[in-house]
């Protein structure tokens, strides 16, 4: 048997990146994990983890997709640079749980994918992003597929959510396995 800490925050949002990110650190340390997926919509959370994961191993920042800047937000372009500056890889690419699904759903259809996206929600919305950027990282060829991955997001900006995942490509999503919990919202 296993002893792991969990942290459950009060409420979603920002104010827990720092904590989320040093349970994701802490916890790469004692299980030797060398890579790290991040979601950042701006680009805020990609510096904060270049900054504190740096010399840590591989650390990719997941952003939105180019095609849902205009409804939601583009990365600030000055803070992608300098995340990369830090060593952060950074993947714009098609949402793992979106692209065709967002245009069947337009149409009055449920797919497939957006019922799994909802019952990942009802852990937290940083789960079901925490799988989606790892399943992105993973079909861009960013990620060691041998290794397990620790992959952070949020609710709406942020960090507020950490787990320890094996990754698997999203054409083999039932491969991937959530192993740990290291942080999420109550």
């Amino acid at each position: 048997m296993h002893s792991l800490r969990t942290f459950l925050f009060e409420s979603p949002g920002p104010h827990n990146t720092e904590a989320t990110l040093q349970a994701a650190l802490s916890r790469a340390r004692e299980i030797g994990l060398r890579q790290f997926v991040v979601a950042s919509s701006s680009g805020r959370t990609a510096v904060q983890a270049g900054e504190l994961l740096a010399g840590q191993g591989r650390v990719i920042a997941v952003t939105l997709a180019a095609a849902h800047w205009g409804e939601w937000a583009q990365p600030d372009p000055a803070l992608l640079v300098q995340a990369q500056s830090l060593g952060v890889r950074v993947l714009t690419a098609p949402h793992a749980f979106g692209a065709l699904n967002f245009a069947l759903e337009r149409q009055g259809d449920l797919p497939p994918a957006r019922v799994m996206a909802y019952t990942l929600w009802t852990f937290c919305q940083g789960m079901k992003v925490c799988v989606e950027c790892a399943l992105m990282a993973a079909d861009a060829g960013l990620l060691d597929m041998e290794q397990e991955v620790i992959s952070i997001a949020g609710t709406a900006r942020g960090a507020d959510t950490a787990v320890v995942l094996q990754p698997a490509y999203s054409a083999q999503v039932f491969d991937l396995r959530v192993r740990e919990v290291l942080a999420k919202p109550r």
